[in-house]
């Protein structure tokens, strides 16, 4: 009797001691749920949100105010069909191409110089990391002192080795250039963060191991360095990608987008046609050909550069 007692006892605690169980299980997950619903209302607010909108603003024309739906793709046919967008789209492409890969090449010899942890080395690093810390609204700014033909820094120097003039920001041929050399000053210190921290993860006993069967130094560097890097640089060239689109303040400190529409780049040409034009049939419209490319060429690149990388397990 006593015997059957304890069953029928151990019985009627089974089913709660398994709710229990569940519920703990639960509970890591609610709380993890209620530590992102912060980032995730932000996220849902001020990046998903902005662009559902443009999505749905890019198929829609404004007249005087009304909101009338367009027939079919009008506001991406109104965009082709302008050569201001068209010149925008090259001048990007030029500008990410003068900044993504100088950048990178500049931040890697800066991290290879300057990995070993001496007090010398760190002060460098400081330095080089300096512009980072700069706002790119300021550090236009201070480049607008640089840039000034005859007075600024960069002709004062150039004039003492007897070269003529140049307005840097005035001259249609190279005012994007001069835009670029700010860029890759402002950021290379940013991307030499991530490869130092690449090659402080790199193991020394395959440096030793190379050592040992006779590799030089370019032959370690271009046999382990490069190869074990390639997680760096693929996560490194997306973010230059995306700097390169985004980054704009430089742009509307110094030129304007000019002169000519020289130094126009995607996103100051949205900015125009939703400000300035008031054309937001057109700047949506351009904004989702933005996004769509910068999401391709993110993916593609992604996986382009994890074709040759090499993971440590």
């Amino acid at each position: 009797m006593i015997h059957e007692r304890s069953l029928s006892v151990q019985d009627a605690a089974l089913p709660r001691a398994r709710t229990a169980a569940r519920a703990a299980r639960r509970a890591p997950g609610l709380r993890a749920l209620a530590l992102l619903a912060p980032t995730l209302a932000f996220l849902l607010l001020f990046t998903y949100w902005p662009i559902l909108a443009s999505l749905v603003q890019s198929v829609r024309i404004e007249t005087f105010g009304s909101t009338e739906t367009t027939t079919g793709l009008g506001n991406f046919v109104r965009l082709w069909e302008d050569a201001g967008f068209r010149r925008a789209l090259v001048n990007n492409a030029v500008y990410a191409a003068g900044t993504i890969g100088p950048g990178i090449a500049l931040a890697l010899a800066l991290a290879v110089g300057l990995q070993e942890a001496t007090g010398f080395n760190t002060a460098l690093r400081s330095v080089v990391f300096f512009p980072v810390m700069i706002p790119l609204v300021a550090a236009a700014a201070l480049f607008s002192f640089v840039f000034l033909p005859g007075i600024g820094l960069i002709d004062h120097y150039l004039g003492k080795l007897g070269a003529a003039q140049v307005n840097w920001l005035g001259n249609p041929d190279i005012a994007l250039f001069s835009l670029i050399g700010l860029t890759i000053w402002k950021n290379a210190g940013y991307y030499m963060l991530f490869f130092l921290a690449g090659l402080q993860a790199i193991p020394q006993d395959l440096y030793e191991a190379a050592r040992i069967e006779g590799a030089g130094g370019w032959a370690r560097f271009r046999r382990v360095t490069l190869p074990l890097l390639g997680p760096t640089f693929a996560f490194v060239f997306v973010i230059a990608l995306i700097n390169a689109v985004t980054q704009i303040d430089h742009v509307v400190v110094l030129t304007k987008g000019g002169p000519s529409d020289s130094t126009n780049l995607l996103l100051f040409y949205i900015y125009q046609q939703a400000h300035e034009n008031y054309d937001h049939g057109k700047a949506a419209a351009a904004t989702v050909v933005t996004l769509a490319l910068l999401l391709s060429l993110s993916v593609l690149s992604l996986r382009t550069l994890e074709r040759g990388t090499h993971y440590e397990s």
